[in-house]
């Protein structure tokens, strides 16, 4: 293993272990977190690696609207996507924690003027969105949650 990617594997175990404190205070707490995530809304999102196909859990922000579950694929304004989304976009049946409910559903691509107006909502609760946006040239993907009958 080279330098570099001892390097990569590092930083990939501290995300991992990050987001297994978060998942840990999540589950303890019936959806309740702290830190970077005080007063947002949390979800439990359980993804198919695109090549891997094992289980990933990714703890994240959401926005209820009317009943209508949606996330962001941020990351942070970074030029490059989301591993989870890139695993929706190529599995998208997921699984996803709200609270102590577990729910089965799809991701569904929010696009064009109705992706502008709910991503201008969560801009709206949590300004650092805006701050994302204005870092990258790339649009930062919207995805519906939509929940199995």
């Amino acid at each position: 293993m080279t330098d570099q990617e001892s390097s990569g594997a590092e930083a990939m175990n501290s995300i991992n272990d990050s987001n297994a404190k978060v998942v840990e205070e999540f589950r303890a707490n019936h959806g309740a977190v702290g830190a970077a995530f005080e007063g947002a809304l949390v979800l439990l999102l359980h993804t198919t690696g695109a090549r891997s196909g094992r289980e990933r859990v990714n703890p994240m922000m959401y926005l209820d609207e009317g009943g209508r579950i949606y996330v962001f694929a941020s990351k942070g304004g970074a030029d490059t996507s989301l591993d989870w989304f890139d695993n929706v976009v190529a599995n998208p049946t997921v699984t996803f924690e709200i609270g102590s409910d577990t729910l089965l559903g799809n991701e569904v691509p929010v696009v064009g003027a109705e992706r502008d107006r709910i991503y201008g909502v969560q801009v709206g609760r949590f300004p650092g969105f805006g701050e994302y946006q204005a870092k990258t040239s790339r649009v930062i993907p919207v995805v519906e949650l939509v929940r199995s009958a």
